[in-house]
């Protein structure tokens, strides 16, 4: 799914964010048309046009087409013409990238890092992009790099969601590092943002095995101790397994030492590789057959679910899955990189399969079949 385009740009200085209307709505920033747009607008910060010509208003020119905008969407417009979708109006897989620094450096990390400082750059973004979001948006994703980098910034930006949309489920993808300093975990426990959950990876129950997959010294017991200085001020916490050649070995104790010292956690997830990023550079290292580890999901899985806790299966194809833990997959992979494979086109649970991720459909198991 397009989520971008590009054009030639005209009178735009610095990057603009605002919701389009194909209708000239009153409430909107950027007028898209396929005509010469009128000389006076003073009501918009820009125009989108398919029209190529001059113009005398600031906006982006000779754009292919809109057929990925609908009514309402949020954008931000760049100086060199690229036109960036920040919102989408008729999804629920929203997300918002604070960051693309890291302090970690994850073997099949889907985004890597970038050494640069872009806090002026996302915070100046979002905190325009925030306010304009529809109130009754379900459910608001964060993701990174590692969000709690941007600091103080982090934080005044869950204050401006929380007040802009108090009736948005939040969820943050982060390591946890960074709060097992307890300042920044107290500090976010006196935001009282109930509806905020952080998504933290533990990867194995063992230190090094940990540190390893992340690539980071120390970062298991940064993290544990995370966990604990969150847990006791009441923020939500999910925890997040990637399956690979590097977790599947030691997934049986890593279900016993979540249940022993984290029953605390909100939600455990056990995920499929993403094929991107570091993925494909290590796959020798990480990719695994689902067929090949079918047992020791199974024990995991049903293991943290007998015992009461909140467990779910993501990024998986249910023909690849033990019957036993079909009630546990979910369709979690964003629609704008869901896809199916030719062969799901006659399968009966096709709705209810999770399906791949667009990067990643060449490779599959070999045990792939319509059901």
């Amino acid at each position: 799914m397009l989520l971008k385009t590009k054009g030639i740009a005209r009178g735009i200085t610095t990057p603009i964010v605002g919701r389009v209307s194909f209708t000239g709505a009153e409430n909107a920033e950027v007028l898209i048309c396929d005509t010469p747009p009128p000389t006076l607008i003073h009501s918009y910060k820009a125009v989108l046009s398919t029209y190529d010509g001059p113009s005398e208003i600031p906006g982006v020119f000779s754009i292919p087409d809109f057929s990925h905008l609908s009514e309402g969407d949020i954008v931000v417009i760049h100086s060199d013409g690229v036109v960036s979708t920040q919102y989408r109006v008729n999804s629920v897989h929203n997300f918002l990238l604070f960051t693309e620094r890291c302090n970690s450096n994850c073997i099949m990390c889907s985004q890597p890092p970038r050494d640069r400082d872009d806090t002026d750059y996302f915070y100046n973004l979002y905190r325009q992009t925030i306010p304009l979001i529809p109130k009754d948006c379900i459910e608001l994703g964060i993701t990174g790099g590692e969000p709690t980098l941007l600091g103080d910034r982090f934080f005044k930006l869950l204050a401006c969601i929380k007040a802009s949309l108090p009736d948005t489920e939040v969820h943050c993808l982060t390591n946890g590092r960074s709060f097992a300093w307890p300042g920044l975990a107290n500090k976010l426990g006196k935001m009282d943002f109930n509806r905020l959950m952080l998504g933290i990876p533990l990867y194995s129950d063992y230190a090094p095995q940990h540190d390893y997959i992340v690539q980071a010294k120390d970062a298991f017991y940064q993290t544990v101790k995370g966990l604990y200085h969150l847990a006791r001020n009441n923020v939500r916490v999910e925890l997040r397994i990637v399956l690979h050649q590097q977790t599947i070995p030691r997934l049986r104790q890593l279900s016993r030492f979540i249940y022993k010292n984290l029953p605390f956690a909100a939600h455990v997830t056990f995920m499929g590789l993403e094929h991107q990023g570091y993925t494909p550079h290590n796959i020798q290292r990480l990719w695994i057959d689902p067929l090949d580890y079918g047992e020791e999901l199974t024990d995991a899985v049903t293991y943290l679910g007998d015992m009461g806790m909140n467990v779910s299966i993501y990024n998986s194809q249910l023909c690849v899955l033990p019957r036993e833990l079909w009630q546990y997959a979910r369709k979690s992979i964003s629609d704008w990189k869901n896809v199916y494979h030719e062969e799901c086109v006659k399968c009966s649970v096709k709705n209810e399969c999770g399906g791949f991720f667009a990067s990643g459909v060449q490779r599959h198991s070999r045990g792939l079949s319509a059901v």
